[in-house]
C-alpha cells in the first residue's frame, strides 16, 4: 500500500486523506443514526401512555432525560400545552427542522468527496502524462522504463480516485435514505404526540 501511495505520486496523499474523512464520516453517521437514538422505542411507548393519561409533568421530565432527537421534538410540544393545535405544529416544526438538520449534518460532505476524489485522480493522470510528454520531448532515444515510470502515476492515481469515490458514494446513498426516513418516522409520531395532545384539550 505504501509502495503505492509513493509510486501515485503527490495527488495521491489527498486522494488518502479523501478516503480517511469519507470512512470516519461513514462511522460517526453510523452512530448516530442509529434508530434507537433518534427514536427510543421505550420512550415513545412511556410518552404515549403519559399523554393518554394527562401526565403532563412527567411527560415533561421524561423528555428531559432522554437525549434524543425526538424527545427534544417532544419536549417542546409538551410544555406548549393548552395552545392551539397550529401553535403547538408550528413550534414542533420549528425544532423538528433543527434535528432533522443534525441527523443530515456531514452527510453531504460524502457527495463533496467522492467528486473530489475522482477530480484527483484525473488531475493526478494529467500530471502523469505531462511527465511522460516532458520526458519525450526531452530526448531523442526514450527509455521506456522512464516512460513507465509517468504512465504508473496516471494510472495509480486514477484508480486510487475512483476506488475511494465508488464507495464513498455509496456511503452517501445509503446514509442520505436512512436520514430521510427517520426524520419521515419522527415526522409521523410528532404529529401523532399532537393529535394526543389536541383530544386531552377537550
Amino acid at each position: 500500500m505504501i509502495a503505492i501511495i509513493l509510486n501515485g505520486g503527490f495527488f495521491m496523499l489527498p486522494i488518502l486523506l479523501c478516503s480517511i474523512l469519507s470512512l470516519a464520516i461513514f462511522i460517526e453517521k453510523l452512530w448516530v443514526l442509529q434508530k434507537n437514538r433518534v427514536i427510543p422505542h421505550q420512550f415513545i411507548m412511556t410518552i404515549e401512555h403519559l399523554l393518554r393519561s394527562e401526565k403532563i409533568d412527567a411527560a415533561i421530565d421524561l423528555s428531559k432525560k432522554s437525549d434524543s432527537p425526538i424527545s427534544r421534538i417532544l419536549i417542546n410540544g409538551i410544555k406548549n400545552f393548552g395552545k392551539k393545535r397550529e401553535e403547538i405544529k408550528e413550534i414542533v416544526e420549528e425544532v423538528g427542522k433543527r434535528e432533522a438538520a443534525y441527523l443530515d449534518r456531514h452527510v453531504e460532505n460524502l457527495s463533496t468527496i467522492a467528486s473530489v476524489s475522482t477530480l484527483l485522480g484525473l488531475l493526478g493522470t494529467i500530471a502523469g502524462m505531462i511527465k511522460v510528454f516532458g520526458i519525450i520531448s526531452a530526448q531523442k532515444v526514450v527509455n521506456p522504463s522512464m516512460l513507465a515510470g509517468g504512465i504508473s502515476e496516471a494510472l495509480y492515481t486514477t484508480g486510487a480516485g475512483l476506488s475511494v469515490a465508488i464507495p464513498t458514494l455509496i456511503f452517501y446513498r445509503y446514509l442520505s435514505a436512512k436520514s430521510d426516513q427517520l426524520i419521515l418516522e419522527m415526522e409521523e409520531y410528532c404529529m401523532r404526540m399532537i393529535e394526543l395532545l389536541k383530544e386531552r384539550q377537550k
